[in-house]
């Protein structure tokens, strides 16, 4: 099994969408790169724990490629939208890849490398190792399944 940390705007709908993909077998929403331990959601909407809404996706590369992965994550977000992502506004919602795999890095810049073709604005997600990752609260976890008429900003049909 191999992990990738994807930050995508609000959480919610990037869990979900994960994990609706074939080879993807465990996902968790939580705050990542920060500088506080252990932020509560309210701490991270303030904007100063520099941490951002982040998935947790684990998944088994016999299925599916990180390739695969990373260009259907690219889909659902604009990367070049700096600390937003549909109506949601503030650094807790910028765009990030965080791996801790250093081989990971390869395929990450290929796949950055052909999104920087598709789009006329630079691209702003970030691509870093994974620094910190805290687990958010309970009832942000699994949301779109526990609530399927809540809010999401990404289309979850593509």
């Amino acid at each position: 099994m191999k992990e990738i940390y994807l930050a995508g705007g609000c959480f919610w709908g990037v869990e979900e969408y994960m994990s609706r993909i074939n080879g993807v077998v465990d996902t968790e929403v939580g705050y990542a790169n920060g500088t506080k331990e252990n932020p509560t959601y309210e701490e991270v909407c303030t904007g100063i724990t520099g941490h951002s809404e982040t998935t947790y996706v684990k998944y088994d590369e016999n299925i599916v490629s990180l390739e695969e992965l990373l260009n259907k994550f690219w889909n659902i977000i604009d990367p070049t939208m700096l600390n937003r992502q549909g109506p949601d506004i503030g650094n807790q919602y910028r765009t990030g890849i965080y791996f801790i795999d250093d081989k990971d890095l390869t395929t990450i810049n290929k796949t950055l490398e052909e999104q920087k073709t598709m789009h006329k604005k630079p691209i702003v997600t970030e691509i870093m190792a994974l620094d910190s990752f805290y687990p958010a609260e309970d009832y942000h976890q699994d949301y779109l399944k526990k609530n399927p008429g809540g809010y999401c900003h990404i289309d979850l049909s593509k």
